[in-house]
């Protein structure tokens, strides 16, 4: 097929439910495409001779090389093929921002609408597990190291799956008892389904990688007692801390951090009641504070959980909005009442100290602050208030704090992050290596995963080497 015919190719769109049939149920949102429509989408790679799309994926999938095996029917291969280099395409292909990474670099964005690449990503990770014909890669022969990975989140994943692949015995500690991280904790079921995290945890475990759960590092075990029985450390631990607005009233009944709100839902799968007896508010005028994807989860967990009104209330523009595009729209669809240009200045209780009311103040947009985006200025004599019985505070966490307390000389930075290089993930102390939200603050799925990437090359080399990566 010449470029000029696959240039001609519209983007293929993906099948939903409707917006008013799934603001009332946690099934996922997307159908995902069928085959033909896949092999539709992949028609329109151009094939590029320097392909600028995989420079834009953290991992650096061989994105052209995997849609070249879907348009030629290959969904098998085209599944292994991204699994060379990353061991969680179904997570990925659902939850990563493509249209900010590889689908922004592609040469059709230029004039029009990208490859689908994410798209296509779930649909061959989806194709090859529900056909049964996920397949353990040939682990090499074994090295006798022993590495230690703390937390199960995306970034801990990506270590223990690329270094059990090259020999390691590796080993997972996860102080939940339940695996995944934050792809658990924070990402609800009509976003990412927990069947899906699931089975990519159960792929790791049949290539030999081993998981310890209800195991909380710095409590009952210290990373300097882990050095002592392994050869090298993986801090994956997140970035769990979860941030408050600082107004009166924040400590009212009805008004929680998002990191609790969400995991009660979705960890402890309050959201099935009564089959699972998780005790969780279900308001009738919940307000969510933020921005972000974990605002929008938030929001529109509060719809499904019976909500008459869900509010998001944002200090800046939609275009200054950090979530994805996607996620705002859908969230739109359901309903989900926008308040931007608005920031909380106080929370109103009653005689119980329930929260009842949020006062807020109307803003306008100044010039740029360090984030690149227009700094919030507010409206004197615009203030209003709007009638909540539920808040959920979901405006960014900090680093979880139990392992950096518990390790001499490792070096953190001012917000609590570990100290890390960027580019192998080395820590101050010799054998201990950190990645993903714990280094950088709360990030993306892929840019944790990219830097689990990096690390576990470089722990390789130190624990063949000796050799400080």
């Amino acid at each position: 097929m010449e470029a000029k015919e696959r240039m001609q190719i519209p983007r293929q769109k993906m099948p939903e439910q409707d917006p008013k049939a799934r603001g009332k149920n946690f099934d996922e949102v997307p159908f995902g495409y069928s085959e033909e429509t896949a092999i539709r989408e992949a028609q329109r790679c151009l094939k590029c001779k320097k392909p600028s799309c995989v420079a834009g994926c953290p991992v650096e999938i061989d994105i052209p090389g995997f849609i070249s095996l879907i348009e030629g029917g290959d969904f098998i291969g085209a599944a292994r093929k991204i699994k060379e280099t990353n061991a969680l395409p179904a997570v990925c292909g659902r939850v990563c921002p493509q249209e900010e990474q590889c689908e922004v670099k592609c040469i059709l964005a230029k004039k029009g609408d990208p490859v689908a690449i994410g798209r296509l990503e779930r649909f061959v990770a989806d194709y090859e597990r529900n056909a049964g014909k996920v397949q353990v890669p040939k682990i090499a022969v074994s090295t006798g190291k022993k590495i230690a990975v703390v937390g199960s989140g995306p970034a801990g994943l990506t270590v223990a799956g690329t270094l059990r692949l090259l020999g390691h015995d590796v080993t997972v500690f996860e102080a939940l008892h339940k695996t995944g991280g934050v792809l658990v904790y924070g990402i609800p079921e009509f976003r990412l389904p927990k069947a899906i995290v699931e089975a990519e945890v159960n792929y790791l475990k049949e290539m030999g990688v081993k998981f310890v759960t209800n195991y909380v590092i710095g409590k009952i075990r210290t990373v300097d007692t882990i050095l002592s029985e392994y050869d090298a450390v993986f801090l994956g631990t997140g970035a769990g801390l979860p941030l408050f607005l600082g107004v009166p009233g924040e400590n009212l009944n009805g008004v929680y951090s998002a990191n609790e709100y969400l995991t009660r839902s979705n960890l402890m799968k309050a959201y099935l009641f009564p089959k699972y007896d998780t005790p969780i508010v279900r308001g009738k005028n919940v307000a969510v504070i933020g921005g972000g994807n974990v605002a929008m989860d938030s929001a529109r967990t509060a719809l499904r959980l019976g909500a008459d009104n869900s509010y998001i209330i944002y200090r800046r523009s939609l275009d200054e909005m950090p979530a994805r595009k996607e996620e705002v729209h859908h969230a739109e669809e359901e309903g989900i009442q926008f308040h931007i240009l608005t920031n909380p200045v106080a929370f109103i209780g009653d005689e119980n100290n329930w929260v009842r009311e949020i006062e807020c103040q109307k803003q306008e947009l100044g010039e740029p602050d360090d984030s690149g985006r227009r700094r919030p200025v507010p409206v004197k004599g615009s203030e209003f208030r709007i009638p909540v019985d539920t808040v959920v505070v979901a405006i960014g966490n900090s680093p979880n704090p139990l392992v950096p307390a518990t390790t001499p000389g490792l070096d953190t930075g001012r917000k609590g992050n570990i100290v890390a290089n960027e580019e192998t993930g080395l820590t101050s102390r010799d054998g201990v290596y950190a990645g993903g939200d714990i280094v950088t603050g709360a990030a993306t799925v892929i840019l944790a995963m990219g830097a689990g990437r990096k690390a576990a090359q470089a722990m390789h080399a130190y624990v063949m080497n000796g050799k400080k990566e």
